[in-house]
């Protein structure tokens, strides 16, 4: 469990979900098997909702990891939409672009591969939403780089904010992990003070903010 849901309240959340299609429940699987970190379910299915309601037609994501959201991303939009992801690993990268391939998503889904903090100087555009899920002391640094391509009206999703539950508390907190928690709550505190966003932070999975860009 996180450290930031209360596990029957966990628990409980997850028996109320419905169950994945076949090609996430997959991923799901390898994901659990192999140690990949992926969107939590609850968290999956508030992102759906989101989507459902936004109905962005273009996304950039960093993190791409073997491509789980980004297709999640897709399917929920019925392919109606153009997704760029940005990742540096390259055994995520080969796992992914199979991935696309086996499941149908190679004509919306588009691989960058490389640092984040380089490739998305080459992305050129805008986009109704930008989903952050990558190193998590460099979410500033990421936030930085992609603000201005987020059109007006568009969302920043930024996952796993609350890190286990160290951002929120020092009890929690390892110390190998301080440098991490420190910038996430200088990020947290930016993006919830900057004045062309509303911003809010939910406790659901390991933490989401959302924000909108005015």
């Amino acid at each position: 469990m996180s450290n930031i849901v209360d596990e029957l309240v966990q628990d409980y959340i997850r028996k109320t979900l419905k169950e994945s299609k076949s090609f996430l429940r997959e991923l799901e699987v390898y994901a659990d098997e192999n140690l990949v970190p992926i969107v939590q379910k609850e968290v999956a299915e508030f992102l759906k909702v989101l989507l459902k309601i936004h109905k962005p037609k273009r996304i950039l994501e960093v993190g791409c990891a073997i491509g789980y959201s980004s297709m999640l991303f897709a399917d929920t939009l019925n392919k109606n939409c153009e997704i760029i992801t940005v990742e540096r690993n390259e055994k995520m990268i080969e796992k992914a672009r199979e991935n696309f391939k086996k499941y149908g998503f190679e004509d919306n889904i588009k691989i960058l591969e490389g640092d984040a903090k380089e490739k998305l100087k080459e992305v050129e555009g805008n986009f109704d939403m930008i989903f952050l899920d990558a190193a998590k002391g460099q979410y500033k640094l990421f936030y930085d780089l992609v603000i201005e391509k987020l059109k007006i009206g568009g969302l920043l999703i930024s996952d796993n904010i609350l890190y286990k539950g160290m951002v929120a508390s020092d009890k929690y907190v390892i110390r190998r992990k301080k440098t991490i928690v420190k910038r996430m709550r200088n990020y947290l505190d930016y993006i919830s003070n900057c004045n062309y966003l509303d911003t809010s932070l939910i406790p659901i999975g390991d933490g989401v903010a959302i924000s909108y860009k005015k």
